[in-house]
């Protein structure tokens, strides 16, 4: 039986839209249920309705605090019945409100090899750090910022001349490969949230997730 699976995104909805291809294309065993948002002028949501898509905007501002904006969520997503719930460029701090109820079932991708750089501005520190590559990691969400188990990254080299916007570009490509990969694995329960690490068919991951060839096989 094809998986559920909920979107929530800030922007643009770049990843929110590589997801829906690779539903499409049969990559995913799934389909977008619904695209929601914090922001009822995302451009994602846009994007998602012009592809039939259900959409939803919960504006955060419409709420004291995170926790009650993080109970209004979660209430909104019941109705869609979602499998997995997929942050995808989501610019809000989730409270254990939202979390603990979809624990093993809410997943993140986030744009540096975790544990390297939580939270923003990844490329600019990877630049000013000196370090020769950075990439992105798709990690289970824990109630720590940024510091749930790893599922499967991916590295890009970091070139002369590079620019935080440059490198920002070759990464989200690999985000946009990387992250129905990690989808797929999860709605097909191959992957899953052990405690506080991740675990493929039953075995537990290194910290740095998946080899991609474990995936694909």
């Amino acid at each position: 039986m094809s998986g559920r699976v909920a979107v929530l995104a800030s922007g643009v909805g770049s990843n929110a839209e590589a997801l829906a291809r690779a539903c499409e294309d049969g990559r995913i065993d799934g389909s977008l249920c619904v695209v929601a948002s914090n922001r009822r002028d995302a451009g994602v949501l846009t994007r998602a309705a012009a592809r039939g898509l259900a959409t939803l905007a919960v504006d955060h501002r419409a709420y004291p605090d995170r926790a009650t904006f993080d109970a209004a969520l979660h209430e909104a997503l019941l109705p869609f019945e979602p499998d997995l719930v997929v942050l995808a460029g989501f610019m809000r701090i989730l409270t254990p409100t939202f979390i603990t109820p979809w624990r093993g079932r809410l997943v993140n991708i986030h744009p540096s090899l975790l544990p390297l750089y939580p939270g923003l501005d990844t490329h600019a520190r990877a630049l000013a750090a000196g370090d020769r590559e950075a990439g992105a990691t798709v990690h289970f969400v824990i109630e720590a910022l940024d510091a749930g188990p790893a599922i499967l990254q991916a590295t890009v080299p970091i070139e002369a001349g590079d620019s935080p916007a440059t490198l920002a570009a070759r990464v989200l490509v690999e985000e946009h490969r990387i992250y129905p990969l990690a989808v797929q694995a999860c709605l097909s329960g191959r992957v899953r949230l052990a405690g506080d690490r991740a675990e493929l068919d039953g075995a537990l991951l290194p910290p740095s997730g998946a080899e991609e060839a474990m995936l694909l096989g």
